[in-house]
Parts: C-alpha cells; structure tokens; sequence
C-alpha cells in the first residue's frame, strides 16, 4: 500500500461479543472513518472501508472487482482461498458475465415475485409453529423454524426436494463454517455432485417443473446459454445463501427483539412498524459483514488512493453504524429511515434475493409474535451460543420458552 496513512494492527475478522454489535476490536476503526488499513488472517494487508458514502461510491465502482478466481483476490480465511479456483456465479463474477447471469435470475425474485410467494410463506411459517407448539415448550428455534422456514422457501423457489434439506444444510454449514479448508472444500464436491445429479433428473424430464432450476434446465443449458458448470455454480449459491442468510437474520432478529422489550412492545403495538422494523434489523445485525473486492486500477478516494492489485473489504457492520448517516447508530429505533444501510449490499452485486427476504423476515418474525406473546429466552442471554466472526453472523442455538 502507498498511502501515508498509519495502519491499524487490527486483524479481520473479529468475533463479536454481542451478537448483534460490532466486534469491539472494530471501535478504533469507527473513529478513523472512511477507509482504514487492516490485515487478514495470513498478514496480508488490505482496505477496510468504514464510510457509509465511500462505501456506496466504491461498491458501484467497476475498477473493483469480484472476480474470486483473480490471484490477488483477498481470501479473509483460509477455507475461501481453498475455493478461490472454483467457479462461481453471480457474487464471485464481474461483467459481463455477472450481467448476463442475473439478467436470467431477477424475474424469479422481483417484488412482485416476492409479494405472490407471501401466501406460502404464510403456509410454511404457521405449519412450522404448528409443530414447534403441539411438541411443548421449551424449544431450539433455529433447527425448529429460523432454519426449516427460508430452507422450504428456496426449495419451492428453486425446484429442489425439501426432503434432501439434512443433506444441504449440513454441506451449507461445512461450506460456510467448516472447521479447515479441506472441510469446507469436500463439502462444495458434495453440493455440487448433488446438484449435477438434479440437473442430470431434470434434464430428462418430458415436461419442466415449476422451479427455478427447472427453468435455467430446459430454457438456457439446452439452448446453450449455460453450460452445466454455470448453472451447478448458480443452484450452489443461490441455494446456499436462500437460506443460511435468511435463517440468520430470524433467529439473531428474534434474540435481538427480546433483548430490547420495548421496541418489542412497539412492534406489537404498531405492527405497521413491522418493514421499517426489519430494515432497522438489517442496519443493525449486518450478519455478512465483509463484503470483499480487489482493484483492478488505481482509485483516489479521501480516505487514500486504493492501488491496482490492492484488496478490499467492506465491513458492513462498521458502514452501517456510521453516526453520519444514522445517529446514535448502537440504538434500535423503528423510526428512523435505515432502507439505504449496505445490509444487502449495493451496485450491481446488490443481494438478488432481498425482496424474498424482507418478505419472509416480516412473515417469520410478525407470526412468531403474534402466536407466542410469551415467548422469552429460556436460558440466560449469556450462556446462548452464537456464531464466530469467520461467517456470516447469527445464533448457533436459540432455545425458548412460553
């Protein structure tokens, strides 16, 4: 790095020691906004950008690049850089690939899209507590609804048999939060020999069914707009973040929500409060924090000029706290406006799945409520595990009572 800015000794990533703040290692960088020197976990130094504004300027920059299979791709664990060679789509792609690929996805997840899947939700959600409330108190509401609901969304959405869920969950979490790299790489073998097979069934199918998959199937493989490499690497991550993402977000949001009473009792008061209430959610969790980019040229910015070759990583956590955008940014507040928080990202890697997502937080969280005006942790805040700082944020379990 060239600039003359004093670097920070702060390695990323960090765990946290709330689950729904930043990291406290994080403090010193919230003073130094907008862009910071870091270094990763192999002592490669790199940018981290702390400004909300820097951060949407750059996002939309094209002189940054996703391109994971790049050298100088930044890897902030040692099981990413294990799959940096593998393909990838969407997220892990520049244009113009990156474009003709989600030119083909966003007709299954526009806002409409979402609005007409919110009758099923409704159906997944009131079934899950159905069952989750005839077995009894006290209960583990990660593997019995913030997991299984967004798990039987995406499965409808795509075309994939919800009965395989044990299989995919598991491959998620070992892909995600394998314990090493060669972990987490068996597990992409896995999914993607998964979803060859599925796609190798579809294929032969007379008649496509209703799934997303089914479409990119026997619409572009068979016309030759895809090849099966793409469309195993499309079913992989939107699949795997369809689902981990959103069972995340439910579970820390819920624990969140009953840590803070008040803004509870708002909800439940004022439930047209609800979208601004997930909104404020997502500025608050920011559960993918470290969005991550390399630049392909130089960048001046006022925080220092971004070399060629230098990488990028974008803690949202940090972004989204920034006290010029959002005073007293550490509060929970319904009603103040938080719909340009980086939550789901910005430019044109914006989280393709939002809509789909708010719907189904509104859903999860408004019902859970509704039906459970009881429900309370049933072990101290203190003893609840949650997830470590090398993956996307959210509870490991969250057991409840009413």
């Amino acid at each position: 790095m060239t600039d003359t800015t004093e670097p920070h000794t702060v390695t990323f990533p960090q765990s946290r020691t709330c689950p729904y703040h930043p990291p406290t290692a994080y403090d010193p960088l919230r003073e130094t906004r907008p862009l910071a020197r870091i270094s990763l976990y192999d002592g490669r130094p790199v940018w981290l950008v702390t400004g909300h504004a820097l951060a949407r300027t750059l996002l939309a920059d094209p002189r940054l690049s996703s391109d994971r299979t790049r050298s100088d791709f930044p890897a902030p664990t040692e099981r990413f850089a294990g799959l940096r060679n593998r393909k990838g789509a969407l997220l892990g792609v520049d244009d113009p690939e990156h474009r003709v690929q989600r030119r083909m996805m966003v007709p299954s997840f526009t806002l409409r899209r979402a609005a007409e899947l919110r009758p099923e939700i409704q159906r997944i959600v009131d079934e899950r507590l159905d069952t989750m409330i005839a077995q009894g108190a006290p209960a583990e509401l990660v593997s019995a609804f913030a997991l299984p609901v967004p798990s039987m969304v995406i499965c409808a959405l795509l075309g994939v048999p919800y009965a395989d869920h044990d299989f995919f969950e598991e491959q998620s979490r070992r892909l995600l939060r394998g314990p090493t790299a060669d972990d987490t790489m068996a597990a992409r073998d896995r999914l993607e020999a998964y979803f060859a097979e599925l796609i190798d069934r579809k294929r032969n199918q007379p008649e496509p069914g209703d799934g997303v998959l089914d479409e990119l199937v026997h619409q572009q493989l068979r016309a030759g707009e895809l090849d099966q490499e793409e469309v195993i690497a499309l079913a992989t991550i939107l699949l795997v973040a369809g689902h981990e993402t959103t069972a995340n977000m439910i579970s820390l949001g819920t624990f969140t929500l009953l840590q803070h009473p008040d803004r509870l009792a708002e909800l439940r008061a004022e439930p047209t409060l609800l979208p601004a209430a997930v909104e404020e959610l997502m500025r608050m969790l920011s559960i993918a924090d470290g969005m991550l980019r390399v630049a392909v040229e130089d960048i001046g910015t006022d925080g220092g000029t971004i070399r060629a070759g230098e990488g990028v990583v974008f803690s949202t956590s940090v972004i989204n706290r920034d006290e010029s955008v959002y005073p007293d940014p550490d509060t929970l507040d319904w009603h103040r406006s938080a719909r340009h928080h980086v939550g789901f990202g910005f430019g044109i890697h914006q989280c393709l799945g939002q809509n789909l997502a708010r719907a189904e937080m509104e859903i999860a969280l408004r019902t859970l409520f509704e039906r459970l005006p009881t429900l309370r942790l049933a072990v101290p805040a203190e003893e609840i595990p949650f997830k470590p700082g090398d993956t996307i944020q959210g509870m490991l379990e969250l057991p409840v009572t009413w």
